[in-house]
């Protein structure tokens, strides 16, 4: 009885090493831009309360300088997600005033190992939970594949003191969410299995 338990659980996890690549290394998130001032003034009017729904080019305030009144405009259709002004304050030129987020296509972005990378492929399902929202396991697809190393982007330098220890580098891959719920929030960590 000993000895079957052992086959099939070997069996289980050699089955789960050639047909998925897993990671825990996987974060939430959506394309978002941030709202900005136009001019130094006066923000006379502000609308751009958090989790307030808003359309691309739509006016969420205005800023004076006692002169002219410019509009403040949402850069993309989406959600207000951190609103940091009010109305009646002092504002920069270009001086950020809050952050919009297309929650309507939340995606994932998973580190994974380069050895693993070349049994990835465009397309691929993915099953991915959010620890956000535990009790759920979404359905996803692979839609980009990194065409560097994350080390690439690292602000600190590469191995400058002469001493090099190879350490397996990772590719983040862009996996689509096929109807998340409400409770998936950019940000969020996330563990995936892609089938292969």
């Amino acid at each position: 009885m000993i000895i079957f338990v052992l086959i099939a659980t070997g069996a289980y996890f050699y089955f789960q090493n050639e047909n998925y690549v897993k990671t825990n290394d996987a974060v939430v998130s959506a394309d978002m831009l941030p709202v900005v001032s136009p001019m130094t003034g006066v923000l006379t009017n502000w609308k751009a309360d958090q989790g307030k729904d808003v359309k691309e080019n739509e006016t969420i305030g205005k800023v004076s300088d006692g002169v002219k009144e410019i509009p403040v405009t949402s850069k993309m259709s989406g959600k207000i997600i951190k609103n940091e002004a009010r109305k009646n304050q002092m504002v920069q030129a270009g001086q950020s005033l809050g952050e919009e987020a297309d929650m309507d296509h939340l995606y994932i972005i998973a580190n994974i190992k380069e050895t693993d990378l070349k049994d990835i492929e465009i397309g691929e399902s993915v099953d991915i939970e959010v620890d956000g929202d535990k009790d759920s396991v979404f359905a996803g697809t692979v839609s980009e594949i990194g065409y560097a190393t994350n080390s690439v982007f690292s602000v600190l330098p590469q191995s400058s003191n002469g001493n090099y220890t190879k350490v397996t580098q990772k590719v983040a891959v862009k996996i689509e969410i096929n109807q998340p719920s409400s409770k998936v929030l950019p940000g969020m960590n996330a563990s995936v299995k892609i089938s292969i």
